[in-house]
C-alpha cells in the first residue's frame, strides 16, 4: 500500500504537468489517442518477453511519429491523422491480444493498471520521469505558454511552434508510457484530464492550475486506495473514478458560485433607494 501511494502521488504529479498543458492547449484528443495507441506495443512486448513500458515508447512514438508524417505530407487535419492511427493502433492491439493465449490475465494489467503491484523498480522510473518532466516544464514555461495562447504569437516571439509542439506531444506520450503500470492505458487518460481540468475552473495561472491539479490528484490517489482497501475494489479505477467525481463537485461549485455572484453591471440590493 504505501508502494502504491508512492506510485499514485508521482502519477498525479506527471499527471498534473503534463495535463495542464493537455487542457490549455486542446490536446485532449491525442492524449486519449496515446493512451490507447500503447496497447499493442505492449502487448508485443510481452509476447517477445520484453518489458511492458519498451513496448510503450514503441507504440507512443508510432503514433507521433505517424501523425507528423500525416499532418506533413497532406492536406487532412491533425485530428484525423489522430483518429486514423488511434482506431488502427487500437484494432492491432486487439488482434495481437486475441491471437496469444498467454495475456488473460496480462490484458487486464495493461488496460486497468496494477497499482498494487508497484516494485521500486518502477517507483524509480516513475522519479526519474516526474523529475525530467517537470524539469522540461519549468525550463520551457514560456514558449509552452504562448504556444498554448497563440502558436503565431510564439512563432513571432522566435520559439518555432511545432518544435514545440512536438516537445509537448513528447512530454504526454512519456506520461502515458511511464503511467500505465500504475492505472493503466484506459485509466491514465482521466489521471490526465480531470485534475488539471479541475485546476483550469479554480486558478486563473498556469503555476496555480498545475497546483490545484497536483492537490486534487494527491488526494484522488489517497481518497481512492483508502475505498479500494476497505471495500475491495479495483485500486486503479477507485483512484480515477474519485477523480472523476471531485472535478465534478469543483465544477457544481464553481456554479453554484457564479450563480450567486452579482452580475456587472447588475444593481446592488438597496441601489435604488438612494436615488429614490
Amino acid at each position: 500500500m504505501l508502494r502504491a501511494l508512492g506510485a499514485g502521488v508521482l502519477v498525479a504529479v506527471l499527471c498534473a504537468v503534463a495535463g495542464t498543458f493537455v487542457v490549455l492547449r486542446g490536446l485532449a484528443f491525442i492524449g486519449d489517442a496515446l493512451a490507447h495507441g500503447v496497447l499493442p506495443g505492449v502487448a508485443g512486448a510481452l509476447l517477445l518477453g520484453a518489458p511492458g513500458i519498451v513496448g510503450a515508447a514503441v507504440g507512443s512514438a508510432v503514433m507521433i511519429v505517424g501523425v507528423s508524417m500525416i499532418t506533413s505530407h497532406t492536406r487532412l487535419s491533425s485530428d484525423t491523422a489522430i483518429g486514423l492511427l488511434f482506431v488502427g493502433m487500437l484494432a492491432l492491439g486487439v488482434i495481437i491480444v486475441s491471437r496469444s493465449d498467454s495475456f488473460n490475465g496480462d490484458i487486464i494489467r495493461i488496460l486497468f493498471g496494477e497499482i498494487l503491484g508497484i516494485d521500486r523498480g518502477d517507483l524509480i522510473v516513475l522519479v526519474a520521469a516526474a523529475i525530467t518532466i517537470s524539469s522540461a516544464a519549468v525550463l520551457l514555461a514560456r514558449p509552452f505558454l504562448l504556444l498554448c495562447l497563440d502558436p503565431e504569437q510564439a512563432d513571432v516571439s522566435g520559439f518555432r511552434s511545432s518544435r514545440y509542439h512536438l516537445v509537448m506531444l513528447v512530454m504526454v506520450a512519456a506520461t502515458v508510457v511511464v503511467s500505465f503500470q500504475a492505472v493503466g492505458t484506459l485509466l491514465v487518460f482521466g489521471m490526465l484530464i480531470a485534475p488539471a481540468g479541475a485546476g483550469a475552473l479554480l486558478a486563473r495561472r498556469v503555476p496555480a492550475m498545475m497546483a490545484w491539479a497536483l492537490g486534487l490528484g494527491i488526494v484522488s490517489v489517497y481518497l481512492g486506495l483508502l475505498i479500494s482497501y476497505h471495500y475491495d475494489l479495483a485500486a486503479g479505477a477507485t483512484i480515477v473514478l474519485v477523480t472523476v467525481c471531485i472535478f465534478f463537485v469543483v465544477l457544481v461549485t464553481q456554479a453554484i458560485r457564479t450563480s450567486r455572484s452579482p452580475q456587472p453591471g447588475a444593481p446592488q440590493p438597496g441601489a435604488g433607494a438612494v436615488g429614490r
